[in-house]
C-alpha cells in the first residue's frame, strides 16, 4: 500500500489572472463592437441588467468550481470570504468589456440617440453586463485549461 501525500491547494497566482485576461478579452471583443448588443442593452430594463450580472457570476462560479472537479473554493485563498480566483474572474469579465467599450468609443458610436450622460452610462452598464456573459466563459475556460 502506497501512502499518498495530501493534495495541497494550488494557490492563486498572478499568472492565473493573466490567463483569465487573455480569455476574457478574446471573447469580449466581438460583442463590444456589435451594434445589436448595444440596441439590446438600450431596450433592457434595470432588473434584466442586474439579472444578467447575477447570471455572469453564476456561470463564472460554476465554471471554476463545479465544472472543474479538482478545484475546491474552500481550499482557495480568500478576500472577505470570497475566493480570490473568483473575484479576479469577475473583475476580468466585467473589466475587459468595459475597457474595450471605452477604448473603442462604443457608447458614443452606437448610442447617438442617447441625450444625457446618465442615460449613456446606464445603457453602457447594461451592454457591459451582456458582453460579460461571453467574456466570463472565455476567462474561466482559459483559467481552467491553462
Amino acid at each position: 500500500m502506497r501512502i499518498r501525500r495530501p493534495r495541497r491547494p494550488r494557490h492563486f497566482q498572478p499568472a492565473d489572472s493573466a490567463q483569465q485576461i487573455v480569455g476574457g478579452f478574446l471573447l469580449a471583443g466581438p460583442f463590444v463592437v456589435t451594434e445589436e448588443v448595444w440596441q439590446l442593452a438600450a431596450s433592457m430594463n434595470l432588473y434584466q441588467a442586474f439579472a444578467t450580472v447575477l447570471t455572469v457570476g453564476a456561470i463564472g462560479y460554476g465554471a471554476l468550481y463545479k465544472a472543474d472537479t479538482e478545484r475546491d473554493p474552500d481550499d482557495e485563498q480568500e478576500f472577505v470570504g470570497v475566493p480570490l480566483r473568483f473575484l479576479s474572474l469577475m473583475v476580468v469579465a466585467f473589466g475587459s468589456v468595459t475597457i474595450l467599450a471605452l477604448l473603442f468609443d462604443a457608447p458614443d458610436t452606437f448610442l447617438d440617440a442617447v441625450e444625457t450622460r446618465r442615460e449613456l452610462a446606464l445603457v453602457t452598464f447594461k451592454a457591459v453586463s451582456v458582453g460579460s456573459m461571453f467574456s466570463v466563459v472565455g476567462a474561466a475556460t482559459a483559467d481552467s485549461i491553462f
